[in-house]
């Protein structure tokens, strides 16, 4: 047998395997690394959250990013120079927290790597009939395993756009494992620069588990933060959108797209929803001259209120009662009091962060990763039913060392 593939049969047979989870979205704030101790597979995984660190990315990464990022006209010479450069930049910061945690490389049997997402482009979106759903995660995998010399899973979405589905969210398979309770009705919101939630139901049936992204979550009002504030990241605490009033036209403008008149489950992105999406809102509801405060308070209410509507579809969908659901918060946006406040006047649910839950709303991502690369090697047999764009598949290309 190839020792690579010796070294991989030998963790799928460990009773438990310490993987490393890596994160990083359409924000582009930073890269999330969580260090898991999992064992079990499917259903009966368990997942100790060891260590957990945000390496902020600065400004000069985020604009080398942005270079290609969502947009459709790139320099592809850029795109490829990226691919290798984030995969090396990457594995430095692995290798840079294990050492301030002081845990060596070869404890660390996997390393699960979302990649840095440049494009989604699900049918909905490129509405090109002889091309399928498409998206694209640069960071190469390789170059993480050869300079960590630890065996990485990496690419995760093209599986799931091969078995049918969209390449997101794919948060539904972490969260059904982990979070799922016979008894409980949850819904287990994420709110990055995309929102997206999944419906797991009291009877645990994963039949009837549902995910979908919602529209916009952070993304919108990170941007026009920055685009005002060129010191501020993001709207911290909500005190710029808190001191504006909602304006009723521009929301309507906001919410009159089609994709709100698609069916569930669909993803979206920043391809989207982009500084254009609002301009060209502005201008249909005559706008322009609004104060940056009303601005960021109006799309504060517009990812508010797109989040609600979605949650009352799908629960309209069910026997269930809107009040018999708790809804576990994760995500840049459960730290947004506005947003969660205007949540929490919507949805008559019992709302919890996923802190409740034992794992860290900040990390979940990242711990989804790692769930998702321990199914590579050691699970990949739950079954979700025959329903379209969420196949039951494990998922993830794997890159050795060596």
């Amino acid at each position: 047998m190839n020792a690579n593939l010796e070294s991989l049969y030998k963790i799928a047979q460990k009773p438990s395997r310490t993987i490393i989870g890596l994160m990083s979205g359409t924000s582009l704030d930073g890269l999330d690394v969580a260090l898991c101790e999992i064992s079990g597979s499917g259903e009966n995984t368990e997942v100790q959250l060891v260590q957990f660190d945000t390496v902020d990315y600065s400004e000069d990464i985020k604009s080398e990013i942005r270079t290609v990022f969502a947009k459709q006209t790139i320099d592809f010479q850029k795109l490829v120079l990226l691919n290798e450069w984030i995969g090396v930049l990457h594995a430095n910061i692995i290798l840079d927290c294990l050492n301030r945690w002081k845990i060596p490389t070869s404890k660390v049997d996997l390393v699960a790597s979302h990649g840095q997402t440049v494009f989604h482009a699900p049918k909905i979106l490129h509405q090109q009939e002889k091309f399928p759903n498409a998206t694209l995660q640069i960071g190469d995998g390789d170059h993480i395993a050869v300079k960590t010399g630890i065996i990485t899973v990496s690419d995760f979405r093209q599986k799931h756009l091969a078995a049918g589905g969209e390449g997101a969210p794919l948060a539904v398979y972490g969260d059904y494992f982990i979070f799922s309770k016979k008894g409980e009705n949850r819904i287990m919101l994420n709110m990055g620069g995309i929102a997206n939630f999944t419906y797991l139901p009291a009877n645990h049936n994963p039949e009837e588990v549902f995910v979908t992204d919602t529209g916009t979550g952070n993304t919108l009002i990170d941007a026009f933060t920055r685009l005002s504030f060129p010191d501020k990241a993001y709207d911290k605490d909500a005190e710029i959108s808190k001191q504006g009033t909602v304006n009723g036209s521009l929301l309507k403008a906001l919410k009159a797209d089609e994709f709100f008149q698609k069916p569930f489950p669909k993803t979206t992105g920043p391809e989207l929803f982009s500084l254009e999406y609002v301009r060209q809102a502005q201008t249909e509801s005559q706008t322009q001259n609004i104060s940056v405060e009303d601005l960021l308070a109006t799309l504060t209410r517009f990812s508010a209120e797109t989040i609600a509507e979605a949650i009352h579809a799908t629960i309209n969908n069910t026997t269930d009662t809107v009040d018999s659901f708790t809804i576990y918060m994760s995500g840049g946006g459960a730290h947004n009091p506005l947003l969660v406040g205007w949540l929490r006047e919507l949805l008559s649910c019992t709302f919890a962060n996923t802190d409740s839950l034992g794992i860290s709303g900040d990390a979940k991502e990242a711990i989804l990763f790692a769930i998702l690369a321990n199914e590579t090697v050691s699970g990949g047999t739950s079954d979700f039913g025959p329903r379209k764009r969420i196949p039951s598949v494990s998922m993830g290309k794997i890159s050795f060392p060596n």
